[in-house]
């Protein structure tokens, strides 16, 4: 229980001790948040602190550093956080700088992102002792897809991190649904006697103590420095586990978000300006629809959990 209370209450509380600190210090660098939504209410939102996922990722910085020296299965997790952070943290960066919703291009971005993917693929396939074997729902069993794990790799890293940025679009959405999914995973972590429980527990802790800032009305954003860095940090651990499937499952609304952009967007074209949804990222469709943020939040992370649940007895 210390490797999982101990790091959870250090993550807590230094977000925690980062937040009074941090949201003066950017809204007094101007690093704030520029809304392109066409909803009213998103608009009050410009000019809120944004590049808050650099208090998540110093608080798992410190936590994961000080475990990984005792559980070496640890670094490849944070590589994949931090390393994606890093891109976010540059892209908001050139947000604020340029007083825009636009920072890197999008290959830039995407370039970014697989360069990343690729280290961790070559150190899976390389030099981890942990296999690209899937583990399989109900039955406990693996199976071995030989070198199209490396195909279902990049599309479960690029997927997740993508849907997480996407889903970062309301307070507290991502913080709560990323919550919940971090918490299958350290259960499931305890559950299968791995050495990656103490990261896990960090995440769950910096989470918590960011929500106190990000819940609504939001004094900070995470910014992509940190919905690209919680993406990451989801299909590494799964990975870490044997578990990318079980992604499908408890990652769903990740999987939905991003599924709604690349509807409507494939739509809008092919019918020369059509939509399917009101909006998209698929949470705006909703919120356009007559929900209110806080609902919103509510029944997507009410899904995760229920869906978490279920993946708990599918272990």
């Amino acid at each position: 229980m210390v490797e999982v209370l101990l790091p959870m209450l250090v993550g807590f509380f230094l977000v925690l001790i980062l937040g009074p600190f941090c949201i003066p210090l950017l809204r007094r660098l101007k690093m704030g948040n520029t809304e392109r939504e066409y909803i009213k209410e998103h608009k009050a939102k410009n000019g809120t602190p944004s590049m808050g996922g650099v208090m998540i990722l110093i608080a798992f910085g410190v936590v994961g550093f000080y475990n990984a020296r005792f559980f070496p299965h640890i670094y490849p997790i944070l590589f994949m956080t931090l390393g994606f952070g890093v891109i976010g943290f540059i892209d908001d960066l050139l947000k604020a700088l340029k007083h825009s919703s636009d920072g890197l291009k999008a290959w830039q971005k995407m370039l970014g992102e697989l360069l990343l993917t690729t280290g961790f693929a070559i150190y899976m396939v390389k030099f981890s002792d942990v296999s690209l074997e899937l583990r399989i729902p109900f039955t406990g069993a693996f199976i071995d897809i030989g070198w199209l794990a490396i195909v279902v790799l990049y599309f479960a890293v690029l997927g997740t991190v993508n849907g997480a940025n996407f889903t970062d679009g309301m307070d507290g959405l991502a913080t709560s649904v990323t919550l919940a999914i971090a918490a299958f995973f350290g259960v499931a972590s305890i559950q299968l006697y791995s050495d990656i429980t103490p990261a896990i527990a960090g995440m769950i802790g910096a989470l918590f103590g960011f929500l106190m800032f990000n819940v609504n009305p939001a004094k900070i954003f995470m910014g992509d420095t940190g919905s690209l860095a919680l993406g990451a940090f989801v299909a590494s651990t799964a990975y870490m586990l044997k578990m990318p499937i079980f992604i499908i499952i408890v990652a769903i609304i990740y999987l939905i978000e991003v599924l709604s952009v690349i509807i409507q967007v494939g739509y809008f074209k092919l019918t020369g300006g059509k939509r399917i949804f009101r909006m998209a990222p698929i949470h705006h469709h909703f919120e356009l629809g007559g929900w209110s943020e806080v609902k919103v939040v509510a029944v997507f992370t009410t899904v995760t959990i229920f869906l978490c649940v279920f993946a708990y007895y599918m272990i």
